[in-house]
């Protein structure tokens, strides 16, 4: 008697007992399909930049005086001249001082003490000199300017104007005391300007 061979089994698939079906594999990871990259943003006419964090635009303008002085800059006439007492009060005690130191020395020697009266005068004009021209030329103060906050600017750089020219400014100052009125005009011009700023174009304004 032979022996028969069994049936061959069906191949596993959907329609098999026991089997499931066939799906596509998920990306590592899991959780559904790989997400897509966002789409990039529109440029109108070119890249965009990247943000200014609040700062200005290069170029912009900074605080400062620039180009001009706008007229709620302009010093007063009551600054100016509290600038131009402090100085004469400086001045005036520096000669008191000499005056003093002469009387002393005058006691002891004649000759002594008008040398140093001499001398003492001088060091006085020159001081006058260097704190009017120099002084204010190069930083637009005298030391009366800087202590009521203001300062002598040209009017169209908005610059210290130097020596020279603050010296030929000093010289118009003739014109400023011809009845005082050069030196009243500040109190209705529309800059505060003296005869002789407006000769120089010069302004003085607040720090």
């Amino acid at each position: 008697m032979t022996g028969t061979a069994p049936p061959p089994e069906p191949p596993e698939g959907p329609d098999r007992p026991g089997t499931e079906p066939w799906a596509p594999a998920e990306p590592p990871g899991g959780g559904g399909p790989a997400a897509q990259p966002p789409p990039a943003p529109p440029t109108y006419g070119g890249a965009p930049g990247p943000p200014g964090y609040g700062q200005p635009g290069y170029g912009a303008p900074g605080p400062g005086y620039g180009y001009g002085a706008s007229a709620g800059a302009y010093a007063s006439w009551g600054q100016r001249v509290g600038a131009t007492l402090i100085d004469v009060l400086i001045q005036l005690g520096l000669f008191v001082g000499v005056l003093i130191i002469f009387a002393v020395l005058h006691q002891v020697s004649t000759g002594l003490g008008a040398f140093i009266l001499i001398v003492g005068y001088v060091a006085v004009i020159a001081f006058g000199f260097w704190n009017y021209v120099f002084r204010q030329g190069r930083t637009g103060q005298t030391i009366g300017k800087s202590q009521v906050r203001i300062r002598l600017i040209s009017e169209q750089s908005g610059t210290p104007i130097g020596a020279g020219l603050t010296f030929v400014r000093s010289l118009a100052h003739f014109l400023d005391g011809i009845f005082y009125i050069g030196y009243l005009w500040p109190l209705w011009d529309a800059k505060n300007q003296t005869f002789a700023d407006k000769i120089m174009s010069t302004v003085v304004v607040r720090v």
